[in-house]
């Protein structure tokens, strides 16, 4: 890729907090396969140049002087999202072991504290928020770790299996390189062991002695696999493995069983998965099946079997048994279902569950050693539901999580000798919520070629229709939006508001296939399907203005969605957005980009790729029509989509289109998932809320009350 330009230290020009930055134009140019492409603002990418720096500080001022009239809605939002929230709260407590292990929240503090009691029986204990345990053992207090610093994240929290250590990981940033520490629960010491630069996860041997954690090359891919003996130095840490390919990465677990270390390594089509017992932490793994391209499977283990779901010939996945001993021969338990998903399996001592997706929603069958498969009831025809929280293998429950889009998050054990759903706790709503004051549907657009595209859509019961809107969708890496509750929503359908989740192609709502036709030189269907969505809201008189949201690869979703046809949206907001993807997946040295190219693919060596990506990519394809009020949210820290693609993007949109305006809110000190702390984090939702509120809906953005 050639750079050039006259000017390597760009200037900015009218910074003020009246008018809009821009971004002075740097000739910069690339060329492939014969083509060639100014990308006059490349200069942003330099996050080490003071210019950089300021242009974004500037941009944060101007968003603020826009917004400063929706600064007493925002205080407003905030304080429902607030008053709804029981802030002084806690979890159901899990069983395992000879522990109760739960965690709490405290009013006024940011971030949550995990704990654990010893159990006396198997009745889990009463606990009362507020009121600490007798015996209660604090092993991670969040607002502790935090300390003074704005930001932190958890990246491993791990109780080794004989409950006498735990591995923890921190990152203060948000760039989610972490570091590694051990405490002594016995003594409530923390040891001297410290590894730092690693990567989410890891697990314990069976006896506690050792520790396996990733660790990440200069592209962000987790790729190595390292040994750590407690109380050794972190230099002399053993490397167990190493991927050399650069489209795969690598984690590593524990079956539900503990019995056995999983190491696993899989691109976005591939899968290859190492087995070790648990018991010999010093041993090698052994192979299951060697990677065959476009072959995925994951392992499980249970008495003398492994059980084995995987896409060999299956491609929404089929579930087969394989020897302890000869994990490579496998034999059907499962068969293959054209309108069935299966998601993932849980294997317990006498009975096996797996998670499956079947007409858009997501299901639990039960596979019990002495009775017939069955699948297991819920209350409602739109919900997900899912396993959680499931780390005893001997036992005759089944805990799972449930919610719709009127039913906050319920906590469920499942008996599995009576076939009966015992609620143990449904996440408290204060101010009177009632779900018997709202209604969700499900609708279905037609797309350009045809394909029928699932909404999900809920509503306050008795608010009028059409009503201003807001549609959400993702549609990526086969990722399931699916419908579920949300506290901050409330603010928009209190006042009114649609809110719907148009489940585009590229996602995994309706099977394998429906990832399939939303990727690679397939991409269009994903912006297609969502304009069909918004026309279709419209058309079927639920909406009126239609405010557009997503993040991420949904950020792309909403650029490309916006050059279809900006003049269905009153307003986007696009959060950490991959709005540059074709520049992005051009360059290797960036994070990911490898590994995404069995995704977008690969535009750096395939002629045709390119041209595909070029005629969609966001940035690429921004024209002088009139666009609609824009809003991108992004972080300077994030490592997985880089700030300076939104930045680029509202420069572009700024010197090039109509309409607006264009604004960009950098979060200077957080990553990809922006700030940490629970107030922080609904501070920044208020802020966006309002801002969709005073677009689609004006005036009336400022009613309080019910509608």
């Amino acid at each position: 890729m050639a750079r050039a330009g006259p000017d390597p230290r760009p200037r900015l020009v009218e910074v003020s907090s009246d008018k809009p930055p821009v971004a002075k134009k740097v000739q910069a140019e690339r060329t492939h396969h014969g083509d060639t492409v100014i990308d006059e603002y490349a200069w942003l990418a330099d996050k080490e140049d003071p210019d950089t720096v300021t242009y974004l500080e500037a941009e944060n001022t101007f968003t603020q002087a826009h917004t400063r009239h929706l600064a007493d809605l925002q205080e407003t939002v905030f304080q429902e999202i607030k008053g709804r929230t029981q802030e002084t709260d806690l979890s159901v407590p899990t069983r395992k072991g000879g522990w109760w292990y739960y965690s709490r929240t405290e009013e006024g503090k940011q971030y949550g504290i995990q704990c654990r009691v010893a159990a006396t029986g198997d009745t889990p204990p009463e606990l009362t928020p507020g009121v600490p345990l007798a015996g209660e053992q604090v092993l991670l207090d969040g607002n502790e770790l935090a300390g003074d610093s704005p930001f932190l994240a958890v990246g491993t929290s791990s109780v080794s299996p004989d409950g006498r250590r735990l591995a923890y990981s921190t990152d203060f940033s948000g760039d989610e390189r972490f570091t590694l520490r051990f405490r002594d629960l016995e003594s409530d010491e923390l040891l001297a062991d410290e590894i730092s630069g690693v990567f989410y996860g890891g697990a314990w041997s069976a006896d506690g002695s050792a520790f396996f954690y990733m660790t990440i090359d200069e592209a962000w891919r987790p790729y190595r696999v390292h040994r750590h003996l407690i109380g050794t130095p972190a230099d002399e840490d053993v490397l167990v493995y190493e991927e050399t390919d650069e489209r795969f990465w690598v984690g590593v677990g524990l079956t539900r069983s503990e019995r056995y270390l999983v190491l696993s390594a899989g691109s976005k089509v591939t899968s290859e998965v190492r087995v070790l017992d648990a018991e010999f932490p010093t041993g090698e793994f052994q192979v299951v099946r060697p990677r065959r391209t476009g072959i995925e499977y994951s392992v499980d283990h249970a008495g003398d079997r492994f059980l084995v779901l995987h896409n060999e010939d299956a491609r929404n996945f089929a579930l087969a048994t394989a020897p302890v001993d000869d994990p490579g021969t496998w034999t059907p338990l499962i068969e293959h279902r054209e309108d069935t998903r299966l998601l993932d399996v849980d294997a317990f001592s006498d009975h096996v569950v797996v998670h499956f997706r079947r007409d858009g929603l997501t299901g639990i069958r039960v596979l019990a050693d002495d009775g017939e498969p069955h699948e297991i009831s819920f209350p409602e025809p739109i919900h997900t539901a899912g396993p959680a929280g499931n780390p005893e293998f001997h036992t005759g429950r089944l805990r799972l999580a449930y919610t719709s889009m009127v039913t906050p998050p319920s906590v469920y054990d499942y008996d599995l000798a009576a076939r009966e759903l015992i609620l143990l706790k449904q996440r408290t709503v204060l101010g009177g919520y009632d779900p018997g004051d709202y209604q969700q549907f499900r609708e279905w657009a037609v797309a350009e070629d045809g394909t029928r595209v699932p909404i999900s859509i809920v509503m306050r019961k008795g608010a009028r229709r059409p009503a201003p809107t807001v549609l959400y969708g993702y549609g990526s890496y086969e990722t399931s939006i699916d419908p579920s509750f949300s506290v901050p929503r409330l603010s928009l359908l209190d006042r009114g508001f649609v809110f719907a989740i148009a489940h585009v192609r590229g996602g995994g709502e309706m099977g394998r296939h429906w990832y399939e036709d939303g990727k690679l030189t397939s991409k269009k269907n994903t912006f297609t399907d969502f304009v069909a969505a918004a026309r279709h809201m419209k058309a079927a008189g639920w909406s009126g203005e239609v405010v557009a949201r997503g993040g991420s690869a949904g950020g792309l979703l909403m650029g490309a969605a916006v050059n279809l046809a900006p003049e269905e949206f009153a307003g986007v907001v696009a959060e950490v957005p991959f709005v540059d993807a074709l520049n992005t997946i051009l360059d290797p040295s960036l994070p990911l980009t490898v590994i995404e190219w069995d995704e977008w693919g690969d535009p750096l060596h395939n002629p045709d790729v390119y041209a595909y990506m070029k005629s969609y990519t966001p940035y690429e394809n921004i024209d002088d029509r009139a666009y609609p009020p824009i809003l991108a949210i992004t972080s300077l820290n994030d490592t997985r989509v880089l700030y300076h693609e939104p930045a680029k993007w509202i420069a572009r949109l700024r010197a090039v289109a109509k309409g607006g305006p264009f604004l960009l809110k950098t979060e200077m000190g957080a990553g990809h998932g922006g700030r940490s702390g629970r107030y922080d984090a609904w501070r920044e939702e208020a802020f966006t809320l309002s801002w969709i509120l005073d677009r689609a809906a004006g005036e009336a953005a400022t009613q309080g009350g019910k509608v």
